[in-house]
């Protein structure tokens, strides 16, 4: 993709390291030895979101009596607490590229809560198994085990235990659900992609063929569907998908799917066209992508994020995964 394209020129102008950085090697293609990768690469440690991020840790716990709150390499708070506990920092960190072995283990430090967490004896009583079903929200699982493969923790006996649970909590149609209904025997769109994100990082981590048959599984389930449509009518199941949010969270959008479909290896299957298409459709005339409705709020009592990702005008995040999914596809 040309510098010149102005959606680059865009990117490239950001004041944040890891925009920079993205754009310069999955867009630009440019060696990761060419003096100015390095310097982006070197620069997002320190970044104003990776730093945003990061602020809190190992605060006094706001709530020392609840459970995993006061574990240490936290932010005060049980790390599932939307969206500034440990769990969802941690995806928008590596999602900004920070390094697996950060000089001072922040990261690290952070997973380790959630890992304590998630492979807990209250957690694991938590789960269900209903008409031969795990009933699960996997998409905690699928973040984490995203994560701890980014940041390269996959030797932890906890982070294979989180790979071989999504595996062995994966329905017949290729996904999972929490619903506890017994009638239930769909599977959930929000609970089905982090998993696959995951499954999609631990292969790549570790070469396991099991998590990359289960990806591939999960991806048949979302192809099935065109990403957003009633296998059974066609219909589109939400309006809402086709809106473009950052972040997701553990909600769904076709973008994100396009990303981790990318990421799976599964972009240019022709069951992505009309997603693709309404990307497409979308991109403005300076050849930016806008956020079109969003999950996190700024300032308030609940859900609210410790970084700006940027409500007004264009939106790095969006247009930078935009154009990555864009060019993954054959269409820039």
């Amino acid at each position: 993709m040309q510098h010149s394209d102005p959606a680059i020129q865009f990117l490239l102008s950001s004041t944040d390291p890891s925009i920079r950085y993205f754009t310069l090697t999955d867009l630009g293609d440019a060696s990761p030895r060419s003096r100015d990768v390095i310097a982006a690469r070197k620069q997002i440690p320190n970044g104003e979101r990776v730093q945003a991020l990061f602020a809190g840790q190992d605060a006094k716990p706001r709530h020392p009596g609840r459970v995993f709150s006061t574990h240490p390499g936290g932010f005060g708070f049980h790390p599932y607490l939307k969206w500034i506990g440990s769990h969802w920092r941690l995806v928008s960190l590596v999602e900004l590229g920070i390094p697996a072995a950060s000089r001072d283990k922040r990261a690290h430090a952070a997973a380790d809560q959630v890992l304590t967490w998630l492979t807990s004896d209250i957690h694991r009583e938590q789960i269900k198994s209903i008409n031969g079903r795990a009933r699960r929200c996997a998409s905690q699982e699928g973040n984490a085990l995203a994560v701890c493969s980014r940041l390269g923790m996959t030797d932890d006996p906890r982070v294979q235990y989180l790979a071989q649970s999504l595996i062995a909590w994966q329905w017949q149609d290729g996904g999972w659900n929490c619903d506890v209904r017994p009638q239930v025997n769909h599977s959930s769109f929000y609970e089905s992609l982090a998993p696959m994100w995951g499954l999609v990082e631990y292969h790549r981590a570790t070469g396991d063929k099991k998590a990359r048959a289960a990806a591939a599984h999960t991806a048949e389930f979302f192809l099935r569907h065109r990403l957003f449509r009633s296998e059974t009518t066609g219909k589109i199941i939400d309006q809402n998908w086709l809106k473009l949010h950052y972040p997701l969270y553990w909600h769904y959008d076709i973008l994100q799917a396009l990303v981790i479909l990318s990421r799976a290896g599964k972009i240019r299957d022709p069951r992505c066209s009309e997603a693709l298409d309404i990307l497409e459709s979308k991109r403005r005339a300076d050849g930016t992508w806008h956020a079109e409705a969003y999950y996190w709020k700024p300032n308030g009592a609940s859900n609210v994020d410790v970084v700006d990702w940027g409500r007004r005008g264009p939106n790095e995040m969006i247009t930078l995964n935009a154009l990555r999914v864009l060019k993954a596809a054959g269409r820039v």
